[in-house]
């Protein structure tokens, strides 16, 4: 297992000490500060509009810390998106998709009370609008498993205890034009949103596929193995 992470954080100023306690409560995993591994990503994430930003860098030291794996082991697609039900806002449109929001918080959502890193996906608007029409019953669970892997939107590191804040340190920081991240940026969502337009339209029913509507007839739990034969696909 590593001992340190290199992290960059993609903002439009310097950022020298990452401060426990702030941040907006509406992010994917609430409050925390949030960080990659992939200095490209971070290059995006800090030119939202055209304007320069910045990328800083830091040295964050795993040693003693609780990590939680929303990608691996026992979490899963559905693990992720109770995080997004409960911190994110959702077009809750019918009674359907406002049930499914409350079953899968009850019944998916991870214990953070002990957690110190949440690595997960990074819900862009692309991937907001594949989770969206989920708990809309638009697409299966097969679709947003497979949806999750379009445009290689990457996966995000948040620190959410105080104590993985004493554990960060700066490094350095650097400006990024917006002529080339904020294009770039754009470009990638724009490229996973059409992919997945493309693959809705060909969409096929599968014998055993699963949409929110069966998980809420059924009362599905988390170790169904139903769910885990699709997930795991």
């Amino acid at each position: 297992m590593k001992r340190s992470l290199i992290l960059y954080h993609g903002s439009n100023h310097i950022i020298t000490n990452p401060t426990f306690g702030l941040g907006k409560e509406k992010n994917d995993y609430g409050k925390g500060f949030y960080c990659t591994e992939n200095i490209e990503l971070a290059k995006e994430w800090s030119c939202p509009t055209k304007e320069n930003g910045i990328v800083n860098k830091y040295i964050l030291d795993l040693s003693d810390l609780n990590i939680l794996y929303l990608t691996r082991g026992e979490f899963n697609i559905l693990n992720w998106l109770a995080l997004l039900l409960k911190n994110r806002t959702f077009d809750i449109s019918s009674p359907l998709a406002n049930s499914a929001r409350n079953y899968i918080i009850a019944n998916f959502l991870p214990v953070t009370d002990n957690i110190d890193i949440v690595i997960g996906y990074r819900a862009d608007d692309s991937y907001f609008s594949f989770a969206e029409d989920f708990i809309n019953n638009l697409i299966s669970l097969r679709d947003l498993n497979k949806a999750m892997q379009l445009g290689k939107l990457g996966e995000q590191v948040v620190l959410i205890s105080e104590k993985s804040f004493s554990k960060i340190k700066f490094i350095d920081s650097k400006e990024v034009k917006y002529e080339e991240y904020y294009y770039k940026r754009n470009k990638r969502d724009l490229n996973a949103r059409n992919t997945y337009l493309q693959e809705k339209h060909n969409l096929k029913q599968f014998k055993n596929d699963i949409y929110i509507l069966d998980i809420l007839r059924e009362e599905m739990s988390a170790d169904d193995q139903r769910l885990r034969s699709i997930i795991s696909e």
